[in-house]
């Protein structure tokens, strides 16, 4: 079932729309300094989606306990022990109920450990509760933390364990997250590759802005524009969101947070005997010591579990679906075809992998691809193996499969180079020039191809050596085969008219 909610208005004043279908299988990553919308844009998203799928809120602000009062979520208090949580979690899914997770008044290490308990617990639920959940976590870089803090090792291992399983495993499972964080460079980057869509709001430091670039596949020039933005406005890419860049406007929203921006207000006059007055204190102060505020007892565990097993309306039946199941064969024959078409494009070898993996997935998407989707690393090593440009009756014998497992053991951005040569060599081939190598690895300088070559041999998957006439020779030991002599200056207008 396709649904669309609207975020706001884009350029143009159209209506800014997010596929919500799309969002539970990509991700969504959130960034923007302190005041730039990011509460904002999760409250619109939790409005707009509530009534279509299940919700789940980490809140360390307790900002998001107001969506109760309109949408009917639990507010569940963290100022409980961690197998409490876990418990309270797993009956969360079994029961399909939007909860609010509300870390208000814990310390940092607190917040951690309440966290990861309740997302584990989630996470580990049986099978037959695997329905979907849109998980949001406002503040991530607390529960996902780049570098050490001053929270102890056990704290911070916990939360950013519960943290990865979330955006790396917990599609499988029905959990689509959501993060938001203030600072792009304090955030783990194992936790932020995950996401797919991504909304950029306002930022002034150069790393995080030159981060925000990065993932959105924009010029480093370009990322000055995150110093303008308004609050509020935020720019959006992803295939749940625009395959182009694309600045937004966020909308209205029902509810609001119980914490508010400051706003001026006028001093009061000025008495006349001020110092007396702050520095003596209070007949009523005098009588009553001086306590510190504690927060509200939590609510019993006895009425949480009465929530959550009230009555749930049955869920619709599954609609027909409208396109023709494939089966597995044609799904690979799809794949490999939308992956040789990119690497046929002479841009594409300049382009980085995050611009070249959102392509694909648009591509994937007007194909109209069914099944679990392909996840940035599978992504990846297709490509490098895309590029090698090998044949079936090649690709099917002993010495290409040996050169596959090799390459499995090598950085992700050297093993399109390392296939490229091992190709050479398994079908008898001239060594690849330097160019053909350094096109492999995304740069002009032939200088680092050549670089690459001693790599390999440093690592032992390969010998290079030059004949009498100064041409190259690349043998590999273990697959028993060796390149032909190949010219390593070579450009691409002579190794195109040597081949006719």
């Amino acid at each position: 079932m396709k649904v669309d909610i609207e975020m706001g208005t884009a350029a143009g004043r159209s209506a800014a729309m997010l596929d919500l279908e799309e969002l539970l299988a990509t991700r969504l990553l959130v960034q923007g300094n302190s005041g730039s919308g990011k509460s904002h844009l999760l409250r619109r998203l939790l409005e707009q989606s509530a009534p279509w799928v299940q919700q789940i809120v980490v809140d360390p602000e307790g900002d998001f306990v107001t969506l109760a009062d309109k949408f009917g979520h639990v507010v569940v208090d963290a100022q409980r022990t961690e197998a409490e949580l876990a418990g309270i979690a797993a009956r969360i899914r079994q029961h399909r109920v939007s909860a609010v997770l509300n870390l208000e008044g814990l310390d940092v290490e607190q917040q951690m450990r309440g966290a990861a308990a309740f997302l584990n617990g989630m996470f580990d639920a049986d099978r037959e509760f695997w329905y979907p959940v849109l998980v949001v976590v406002d503040e991530a870089q607390l529960f996902a933390p780049a570098v050490a803090g001053e929270v102890s090792d056990d704290a911070r291992k916990a939360s950013l364990g519960a943290m990865t399983n979330l955006m790396c495993r917990g599609r499988k499972r029905g959990l689509a997250g959501v993060i938001a964080t203030q600072r792009l460079a304090k955030l783990a980057k194992n936790v932020a590759a995950e996401a797919s869509n991504f909304l950029m709001g306002r930022t002034f430091l150069d790393i995080d802005m030159a981060r925000a670039a990065d993932l959105l596949g924009m010029d480093r020039r370009q990322a000055e524009m995150f110093r303008d933005l308004s609050r509020g406005n935020f720019v959006a890419l992803g295939p749940a969101l625009s395959r182009r860049p694309l600045p937004i406007a966020i909308g209205a929203v029902e509810t609001s947070a119980r914490s508010v921006s400051p706003k001026l207000t006028p001093l009061p006059e000025a008495v006349e005997d001020v110092q007396s007055l702050i520095l003596t204190p209070s007949p009523e102060e005098m009588r009553q010591p001086v306590r510190r505020h504690r927060p509200p007892p939590p609510a019993p565990t006895a009425d949480i579990m009465a929530q959550l097993a009230r009555s749930k309306p049955e869920p619709e039946a599954s609609p027909e679906p409208i396109f023709a199941v494939i089966d597995e064969a044609e799904r690979e024959d799809t794949l490999a075809a939308i992956v040789s078409e990119m690497v046929d494009d002479p841009d594409a070898a300049f382009r980085t992998d995050a611009v070249l993996f959102q392509d694909f997935l648009v591509r994937c998407r007007i194909r109209r691809l069914q099944g679990e989707p392909v996840g940035l690393p599978e992504f990846r090593r297709r490509l490098a193996v895309a590029k090698a440009r090998i044949d079936r009756e090649l690709a099917a014998g002993e010495p290409w499969q040996q050169a596959l497992a090799l390459s499995a053991g090598l950085p992700d951005d050297l093993q399109s180079v390392f296939l490229i040569v091992a190709k050479a060599a398994v079908s008898g081939e001239p060594c690849p020039p330097d160019t053909a190598l350094a096109r492999a690895y995304g740069t002009h300088s032939a200088r680092r191809a050549r670089r690459l070559l001693t790599y390999f041999e440093e690592q032992g998957v390969a010998v290079v050596r030059t004949d009498f006439h100064g041409r190259r020779v690349v043998a590999f030991p273990d697959l028993g085969c060796e390149t032909a002599p190949g010219d390593p200056d070579a450009d691409d207008a002579s190794i195109a008219e040597a081949a006719e």
